[in-house]
């Protein structure tokens, strides 16, 4: 699922004169993939809370959610191509409107360690290199069909995501990327023994390989020899 549609992606971003290296076609990829990712994270809290009969408080703002401006949805839970921004648009909404909201939430953010402080960090750093607006629409419908609710898809994105980075540093290493094999993972993870109750913390996380390697550890640990 998630390798086809991310050699679609990729094929789209062939054609834009301002993504040229593997590190722009991974850039635009993932802060698509981080607004989509947040989008279903909040529903789910929200669901969960709907649950309980306690209220939610979106992060994002109803406008500048990924179901209202991204894929927005028909009664069918088809998109709603009526309400879909694309072209000039989308673009214009995209560099005029979202990128600037959500690079602001570093002012409002009570801390450096909230979600809304980083939120801001990520867009004051990067920019939307996507200059047709066609091209874009076509890239947002392919990760809005994604989905990483299970722990079986977050894995699979994972081992895709290192390999795309695996891709930047084999093209050159100006992006300040180290590829770290999962093999060679897997022995620090065993050498380590992590246990269920220990805090797991990965300073330069990339694409998570070391947690998700921890996570399936801790779920099926190997036997010790009596």
């Amino acid at each position: 699922m998630f390798e086809q549609a991310f050699k679609n992606i990729d094929d789209a971003l062939w054609k834009e004169s301002g993504c040229t290296t593997e590190l722009d076609y991974t850039e635009q990829t993932s802060w698509l993939l981080f607004l989509k990712y947040l989008d279903g994270l909040e529903q789910d809290k929200a669901d969960e809370a709907a649950l309980e009969g306690k209220p939610y408080s979106f992060i994002l703002d109803p406008a500048y959610r990924w179901s209202t401006w991204a894929a927005p949805k028909d009664a069918a839970g088809q998109l709603d191509h009526n309400a879909a921004l694309t072209g000039d648009d989308l673009v214009d909404f995209v560099d005029r409107k979202l990128f600037p909201y959500l690079h602001g939430f570093k002012q409002r953010a009570t801390g450096p360690d909230t979600i809304e402080y980083k939120i801001g960090e990520i867009f004051g750093e990067i920019k939307n290199k996507i200059r047709s607006g066609y091209t874009l629409r076509d890239i947002i419908d392919h990760i809005d069909e994604l989905r990483f609710r299970s722990q079986v898809e977050k894995h699979e994105l994972s081992m895709l995501y290192e390999e795309k980075i695996k891709r930047m540093g084999n093209a050159g290493r100006n992006g300040g990327e180290y590829y770290t094999p999962r093999p060679l993972i897997r022995a620090m993870i065993r050498v380590t023994a992590p246990k269920i109750g220990e805090r797991i913390y990965d300073g330069a996380c990339g694409s998570a390989g070391f947690l998700c390697e921890a996570h399936d550890y801790l779920k099926n640990p190997p036997r010790r020899s009596p």
